[in-house]
């Protein structure tokens, strides 16, 4: 992969690890980190050989603590690509899963990159928040969207209208975090999920993403989203695909499949 300045990749496989890499500040992400992560995850969406991306943080104490609020307070432009905060936050046309391993602050912006992800693996020293209002701004990288998705509408507005912190324990009592683990665990946790998901078929997994998502926004409700979801691009793309010959026959077979991801 090429070089970066502020986030480390690597390809693994399969598997695409992308690490924020901006320790000195907690892993903030400012303008110029959020065009790197942009270019990261297009090339993520683009590279058929890629099926699953990782997410996590520099060093022991960070996932990420959000926006850079000293180098915006310093004057420096600030924004985001079309993609959202780290080049993630507004991706909802990606269909290939992503999962966050966090390991340590997520807060603000960093929670919203955690939320933006289709799995969340924390190591009990994790901490999320979506403190915001404490410093006169708001979530608007799509935490005030997806966290009341996520849990108890009255748990979410119980930590967004204060900006409290939630231990990675409470996560998963609420509903956002699928496991914790141990410190320092959070990225082989992820690995071993990401291991799970590959011995499933790619295209699968494209159509299962796309139709969950697409059917919790769909205005007509469960029956216009089960009408509308053969013509939704993954679902249309699993319809013609190889492995979904491929499956079958390796069942019949008795063998492990061969997926092809096409």
């Amino acid at each position: 992969m090429a070089d970066h300045q502020f986030c480390r990749v690597e390809r693994d496989g399969r598997l695409l690890i992308v690490t924020l890499n901006r320790p000195e500040v907690m892993n903030a992400l400012h303008r110029p980190a959020h065009f790197e992560l942009d270019e990261v995850f297009n090339g993520f969406a683009a590279d058929p050989e890629l099926w699953i991306a990782v997410v996590t943080g520099a060093g022991d104490k960070a996932f990420s603590a959000g926006n850079d609020l000293k180098y915006q307070a310093a004057g420096n432009p600030t924004g985001h690509p079309p993609s959202g905060f780290a080049g993630l936050t507004q991706r909802f046309d990606l269909a290939k899963p992503v999962i966050a391993a966090v390991n340590g602050v997520a807060m603000g912006g960093g929670f919203e990159i955690a939320l933006a992800c289709d799995l969340i693996v924390a190591a009990e020293n994790a901490v999320f928040a979506l403190p915001e209002p404490r410093v006169g701004l708001a979530a608007l990288a799509g935490g005030l969207h997806r966290l009341p998705r996520m849990i108890p509408l009255k748990q979410a507005m119980g930590m967004i209208l204060t900006g409290r912190r939630v231990s990675a324990r409470e996560g998963k009592e609420l509903g956002f975090v699928n496991e914790v683990v141990p410190e320092g665990q959070a990225l082989a946790a992820a690995r071993r999920w990401a291991g799970q998901i590959l011995e499933c078929s790619p295209m699968s997994i494209r159509a299962s993403k796309e139709t969950v998502y697409r059917s919790l926004d769909s205005a007509g409700g469960i029956e216009a989203a089960y009408r509308a979801q053969r013509d939704w691009p993954a679902v249309a793309a699993l319809a013609r695909s190889e492995d979904r010959v491929e499956g079958p026959k390796a069942f019949a077979e008795k063998r492990k499949p061969q997926w092809k991801g096409r």
